[in-house]
């Protein structure tokens, strides 16, 4: 996608550590010059806008069913005005990359900083003071006594130098970008529509070892189910708390997480079906972890299981090695002898253990699963050895599965990376792009939704593969 980019013919020193040398004709001047606070209130007559990380300035349901749940009053009268390009910042995340150029008319919190912008390309502005580089300055104009209460600076933003070049050259970086952006989405979306496929065949493998075994010629019996049908003749049905020691949910509160905390502590995010993402987890002290253990430290093979929230219903085992605690929205079931913790385990991940707690769901926009219910959640049970069998026969069939999922988020990664990285380069002039803009095709498709052929092909090889 660089191929043939170049730097700009002539650099000057921009006379800023973090932008380095800029190109020569660009202009650069600081954000107070273009910049100016507006102060209009009480238009609850416009529509509500809220400001996030992953997208800037948005549209805000007055229900609270969107990308931003923080409380929404009744009382709208103070929240500030904002104009269609004009330039929003939340003040307390603006070192996270929460800012961004207002796509329409609408109103915002009064904790926001609202601006004027003097940028006639609205677009250039969002990409420019969104980059990498920009986020960097706003953090760096940001204060406070830890990173997680910085406040942003009026001062120090307003000495923030902004380059411009010249209008025309605005509008073909816009379109350079906007084209480079169409294309990466592509991949992306092929991509996750790779691991949606590749996570269907999983389940289904999954589905399939868990209510049928591993004999395709057992003899069945009903299983009084309705959401599970037939089982093997041979197994028999029980319930959750008839084959657990403990059934503990979390402390409803919230822990105190600590950046330099010893222990995980796992939330909902945190788990996927049949896995632990340690990575991402955060942490909490000693003291935080003695009192989100203290009716039962999680020990390897105990099932974590998510109960409330979107994530509900996925169920995954304690790795070995690691001292956890539970979070918010968490359970730790503990299996009694002689049942397999990792066969009960995949049990739960499956579709009849899924509608069970799909059919006690309460509420709409935070649904949660009655503890009871989970209680009395209707399993089968092979005899204890059978069980071993299934759970070692699901692991390695679904072993390659596992790492081309694991390859294809990588992948999502590196593109994203290298989105992040472009955007940057052309932004502060490190890339000219004015030739390949003006190269450009008039008109771009609007991307498919449909799954992209080479998405498809490669879940089938890999299938294939699985299946040999």
């Amino acid at each position: 996608m660089t191929g043939g980019l170049k730097p700009y013919p002539e650099y000057r020193d921009s006379g800023t550590p973090w932008l380095g040398c800029t190109p020569a004709h660009w202009e650069i001047r600081n954000l107070r010059t273009l910049v100016k606070p507006r102060r209009e209130r009480n238009r609850q007559d416009l529509p509500l806008l809220s400001v996030v990380r992953e997208k800037g300035v948005i549209r805000r349901s007055i229900t609270g069913d969107d990308d931003n749940h923080n409380f929404i009053p009744d009382d709208l009268s103070n929240y500030k005005v904002c104009k269609t390009g004009d330039l929003v910042i939340n003040k307390m995340k603006a070192w996270q990359g929460s800012l961004g150029i207002a796509p329409c008319d609408g109103i915002v919190s009064p904790a926001y900083f609202v601006f004027a912008l003097g940028l006639a390309n609205h677009t250039f502005g969002q990409v420019l003071l969104r980059s990498k580089s920009y986020v960097g300055a706003f953090a760096r104009a940001s204060d406070g006594v830890r990173v997680g209460q910085w406040d942003l600076s009026i001062r120090g933003m307003r000495e923030i130098p902004v380059l411009l070049p010249l209008p025309d050259e605005q509008a073909a970086i816009v379109r350079f970008l906007n084209r480079a952006n169409r294309q990466l989405e592509g991949t992306i979306r092929a991509k996750k529509k790779l691991i949606a496929l590749l996570n269907e065949e999983k389940q289904s493998i999954i589905h399939d070892a868990v209510t049928r075994g591993l004999d395709p010629n057992v003899r069945l019996k009903p299983s009084g189910i309705p959401w599970l049908g037939n089982v093997p003749k041979h197994w028999s049905i029980s319930r959750l708390k008839f084959e657990t020691s403990h059934i503990v949910d979390c402390l409803h509160a919230t822990p105190k997480y600590a950046a330099d905390g010893q222990y995980p502590a796992i939330r909902t995010a945190d788990i996927e079906p049949g896995k632990v993402r340690l990575k991402g987890a955060r942490r909490v002290s000693g003291k935080q972890y003695a009192l989100w253990t203290s009716r039962l430290a999680p020990r390897e093979g105990d099932i974590l299981y998510s109960r409330e929230g979107e994530r509900y219903g996925i169920a995954a085992l304690v790795p070995a090695g690691i001292q956890l605690c539970v979070s918010q929205r968490m359970m730790v079931f503990r299996i009694r002898p002689p049942q397999q913790s990792p066969f009960m385990m995949w049990q739960l991940n499956c579709p009849h253990a899924y509608s069970q707690a799909s059919a006690d769901t309460i509420g709409a926009t935070s649904p949660h699963v009655n503890v009871e219910q989970i209680k009395n959640f209707q399993l089968v049970l092979p005899p204890p050895k059978e069980q071993e069998e299934i759970s070692t026969w699901i692991s390695t069939h679904t072993a390659s599965l596992d790492s081309a999922i694991v390859r294809a988020q990588r992948e999502i990664e590196l593109v994203r990376e290298y989105r992040t990285r472009l955007t940057a380069d052309v932004v502060t002039g490190q890339l000219d792009v004015r030739e390949a803009a003006c190269n450009l095709p008039a008109e771009v498709e609007a991307p498919d939704t449909a799954i992209e052929p080479e998405a498809e092909d490669e879940a089938e090889e890999l299938l294939e593969a699985v299946d040999e």
